[in-house]
Formats: C-alpha cells, structure tokens, sequence
C-alpha cells in the first residue's frame, strides 16, 4: 500500500518544488511574459491558503453541498435507467443513441438554460451536476449488465428462476464493478459541473468555490484563487478515493 503512495507523493513534490523555484526566481512569470504578480509560488498560495480559511471553508461548504447532492441524484437516476435499458430491448433501442447524441450539447450551453428555468438558488447547480455525471454512470452500469457469462444466466433459468431473481443474483453483482467505474468518473468531474453552474448561475451572496474563483480572477487575487483551486482538486481526488474503498470493500469477490 504504501509503495502505491510513494510515486505520486515523490513527482507531485519535484513538480511543486520546481513550480517554486520557478516562481520566486521570477523565471516562470518572464517565461509566460506576464507581471510576477500573476504568478504565485507554491508558498504564496499555502500562505492565502491558510489566511483566508474562513472564507475558504465557508465557500468550499456551498460547492461540497452541490456536488455530492448532484451526484447522488445522477448515480440514483444512472443506476435506475441502466436497468430499463438492460430489461427493455425497446426502451435501449429508442433512447441509448438519444443519451450518447447528449453528451455532444457543452454543459456551457445547457447552463444558462437551466438558470433561466430554475433561478438562481440550488437547482441549477444540482441539475449541472448530475446531467454531467449521469452518463458515464449509466453506460458503464448498462455496460456491465451486458457483459455477464451466458452460460450463468443459462444456469439460473435452468433453476427456475425468475427475471428479478436473475438481475439480483448474476447481472447485478457482475456490473458492480463497472458501475463503481462509472461511479468515480462522475465523481472527480462532478467538482467540475458545480464549478460550471456557479460561475453561470451563482449570486455572490450564496457563495461557492466557483464564484470565489471568479471574482478572484476579476480582482487579480491569483494566490487565493490557486488556493481555491486546489481545494476543488482535493475534493474531487477525496471522492474518487472514498468510492475506490466502498468498491474495496463491497466488491469483495474481485
């Protein structure tokens, strides 16, 4: 376990190091041809990091709320509609090109469509979200329905049993695995839809990590908004690894 860890631990610090180095010396700002302002080190930003954490828990609190209600919805409604689509050969045929020929409409686009029809409170961020992660939940759980061995559903029908029964007993703990896998892609991006919705449809007076960012970019406060980001990362790399130990321990047989 702890051989996985050192790796990433070990190129993420080079990478932070070099970054300020960098930084301070003022070669990455003349490098980009920008004012070094523009351009805080790895220490500045802990530093605004650290500074700011009030305002900083406060907003990532707003986002956090966003991100895991929206999830939840998409990983329910994802979850739901795979098993429609496994179950009826004509609801798959009807609607699976419809739900791949979505993913081609930019959630940019969708955005300030959503505004306009919910406002500016809470739904528009849930619905950003889970429209964002629904897909990769649904095809990766249809998916996984799918690739079960036909011979063990030959074997269950041979006992008599029944739909449901072959769904709960072969199909369903076959697609786990792959709904674990859908489950974590819409997870890390899921920080990006809450981002989205907030930046098209947040009041300052809400808050959220995505309206801090863009006011920190208006105001030119490049460390506090380097810090902000990094909390976005954290999240979503907190989720991924949350799933990745329910997946540990609920799919025991893989």
């Amino acid at each position: 376990m702890v051989r996985r860890w050192v790796p990433p631990i070990l190129l993420l610090a080079a990478l932070i190091g070099a970054w300020q180095v960098a930084a301070s010396s003022g070669a990455l700002a003349s490098a980009l041809n920008l004012d070094p302002i523009l351009v805080p080190s790895p220490a500045e930003v802990a530093s605004s990091l650290w500074e700011n954490r009030s305002l900083l828990a406060e907003n990532t609190w707003v986002t956090l709320k966003e991100v895991l209600l929206g999830f939840l919805c998409a990983l329910a409604a994802g979850l739901a509609f795979a098993v429609l689509l496994h179950l009826s050969g004509l609801l798959q045929r009807a609607t699976y090109p419809l739900l791949v020929a979505s993913q081609t409409i930019p959630v940019l686009v969708l955005a300030p469509i959503l505004v306009v029809w919910f406002g500016y409170g809470l739904g528009p961020k849930l619905a950003i979200v889970a429209l964002i992660c629904f897909f990769p939940i649904t095809v990766n759980t249809f998916d996984g329905l799918r690739s079960v061995d036909p011979e063990a559903i030959k074997t269950m029908r041979t006992l008599y049993a029944s739909r449901l029964q072959i769904l709960r007993r072969v199909e369903g703990p076959s697609a786990l695995p792959f709904a674990f896998s859908g489950a974590k892609i819409g997870a890390t991006i899921a920080v990006i839809g809450a981002v989205f919705g907030e930046w098209v449809g947040a009041e300052p007076r809400i808050g959220g990590l995505g309206v801090l960012i863009r006011e920190d970019n208006a105001n030119l406060q490049t460390a506090r908004l380097f810090a902000a980001t990094a909390i976005l990362a954290a999240l979503g790399v907190a989720l991924f690894g949350l799933l990745s130990l329910a997946e540990r321990r609920i799919v025991t047989w893989r």
